[in-house]
């Protein structure tokens, strides 16, 4: 039986007439099939599902991909899709133009004649910006493990250390604790370096006096989390209070009024209008925030540019900031879900500023 994707996928493509797509996205692939294996193929027709890997992964494939008629591809994939297309009378196969390069894309076109190619964009995108109770659980449970190092690694901050000692720190807990790795670069930025909204750690020794931001995630069971929190090693000014103070107020107030029907554009004005009204809106440079799941950056975007209407079941993140060069910069940054209503919080870690000695 189909499962719930594929159904979902097969929907979209009677949209687009297409007869079969075509997937090479390894978070794609791992979306529809469940299989975890760093090699294969899927294709999608209206009445069989094929799931593509060679020789390592059969035993796995067959495990994990419920649903799906397991088939081992030869020395060359594109010989064992051109048999299964005359197998099943497919004239018109889409594939996914985001991913395949123009190279893969130049064998296609010479290999599987007379099969007409089109190229699709976000037919699989598109279901994932909706997640399911599974779903939603996996990235709860994500989002736990980051509030939990985000509570160790305020025990570790002190002056003298590295960013990357921190680093290394916030990502050995992770996986000590369950992630398969970090959802990305894992960024602490001390002293001016918070000024860099993406200030990957560095060398640099974290001082007395100084903002020090830390942005991470923890990837696990094939899920993201993201936070953002900034504290302060030793005596903040009243400057480094008021803009903690003007981040935090925009971000509350977007999580307090965000709801589904609204636009991303909608969205990213909740926090941009209250940065700008305190004068700050030139130090404001990114979104408000992203889509959040089997990527850490994907549909929708809470976004100045985005008119997509935020529905229920989208997750995001809401992580205004503000970065003054040569002073420092404060983020805040939570996961959450869209609901019928507004919206619910993964990420709970505290948002008081926290000023460490």
């Amino acid at each position: 039986m189909a499962s719930t994707r594929v159904i979902g996928l097969r929907e979209a493509m009677k949209l687009q007439n297409i007869e079969a797509v075509w997937i090479t996205g390894d978070v794609n692939r791992r979306y529809l099939t469940g299989f975890t294996g760093s090699s294969g193929y899927v294709l999608i027709t209206m009445h069989k599902a094929f799931l593509l890997t060679d020789f390592r992964y059969m035993t796995q494939a067959a495990e994990q991909a419920a649903g799906f008629e397991i088939v081992e591809h030869g020395a060359s994939v594109t010989d064992s899709l051109k048999q299964l297309l005359a197998a099943e009378g497919i004239n018109r196969l889409g594939f996914e133009e985001d991913i395949v390069v123009f190279s893969t894309y130049r064998a296609y076109e010479r290999e599987l004649q007379p099969c007409e190619l089109v190229p699709v964009t976000g037919l699989v995108e598109g279901l994932r910006q909706f997640k399911d109770e599974g779903e939603l659980s996996l990235m709860k449970a994500a989002a736990d493990l980051a509030d939990r190092t985000y509570l160790h690694m305020l025990e570790q901050l002190k002056p003298g250390v590295t960013e990357w000692d921190m680093a290394l720190e916030l990502e050995t807990f992770m996986r000590k604790n369950g992630a398969s790795g970090p959802s990305f670069d894992t960024i602490v930025a001390s002293g001016e370096r918070s000024a860099m909204p993406h200030g990957v750690a560095s060398g640099k020794v974290i001082q007395k006096n100084e903002f020090v931001t830390l942005d991470f995630g923890a990837l696990m069971n094939g899920y993201c989390s993201d936070i953002t929190r900034t504290v302060f090693i030793g005596e903040p000014s009243a400057k480094h209070r008021e803009i903690y103070d003007i981040v935090l107020e925009a971000q509350l107030h977007t999580l307090e009024f965000l709801r589904p029907g609204m636009t991303g554009r909608e969205g990213d004005a909740l926090a941009r209008d209250i940065i700008t009204r305190y004068g700050y809106g030139d130090q404001f440079g990114h979104s408000t925030g992203h889509g959040l799941g089997m990527e850490v950056h994907e549909n929708p975007r809470v976004s100045k540019l985005s008119d997509t209407v935020l529905q229920p079941g989208m997750v995001v993140t809401v992580e205004p900031g503000i970065y003054i060069p040569g002073f420092g910069g404060v983020r805040i940054e939570d996961d959450v879900v869209i609901t019928e209503t507004g919206v619910r919080r993964l990420t709970e870690s505290t948002k008081d500023f926290i000023v460490l000695g």
